[in-house]
């Protein structure tokens, strides 16, 4: 196992794991190399489990199917059917208007809300559970009480979604694998 070793002034180790699956141990300048070894040995477990983890993430993304554009284009048209639909319904319970609802194939973002209340939305949010796209959607339309990401605004968030941390889990967690899919 190879095991990069990076010192610094810190007062003690750490062992990180890589995106790339590498092994990186920070230690102390003056960490005596047998400790630092020693270290890594107590933690082999820990190590192979991490490394296994990552290496299974990066095959995963290696067997993303990439979308076509025709696929990227049906859902499009598919979010411009539904998410205005959640959209209105959850301004109502919410008690927020809104301007524009424009849906994007975009590689960063699930949405936003603009100053002027106009949403934009991944129309990637489609290939989501119906609960995931309903969290944005109130995301977004909360952004009409509060401009910001403050313990207000996740208030607002919390009294239309109670589990919205579940909601927000899954994206963080899914999110990723499904912008992989669009075409680079």
């Amino acid at each position: 196992m190879d095991i990069e070793v990076r010192r610094s002034k810190r007062k003690t180790m750490t062992i990180e794991v890589t995106e790339e699956a590498k092994v990186l141990v920070r230690a102390p300048h003056r960490m005596p190399l047998s400790e630092i070894q020693r270290f890594v040995n107590e933690k082999s477990d820990w190590i192979e489990k991490h490394v296994q983890k990552m290496l299974e993430k990066q095959q995963e993304v290696l067997e993303v199917e990439r979308l076509t554009t025709e696929q990227i284009r049906a859902l499009a048209k598919q979010a411009l059917e539904v998410i205005p639909e959640r959209a209105a319904y959850y301004a109502e319970i919410i008690g927020v208007s809104y301007g524009r609802i424009t849906i994007r194939n975009q590689k960063t973002r699930w949405g936003s809300c603009s100053g002027k209340g106009n949403l934009n939305f991944n129309c990637l949010l489609m290939l989501t559970p119906p609960e995931v796209l309903d969290y944005v959607v109130v995301h977004e339309l909360c952004h009409r009480k509060e401009m910001n990401h403050s313990k207000r605004f996740w208030n607002e968030v919390e009294k239309v979604l109670p589990d919205y941390w579940e909601r927000r889990k899954w994206l963080k967690e899914n999110g990723g694998r499904i912008i992989e899919g669009v075409i680079q």
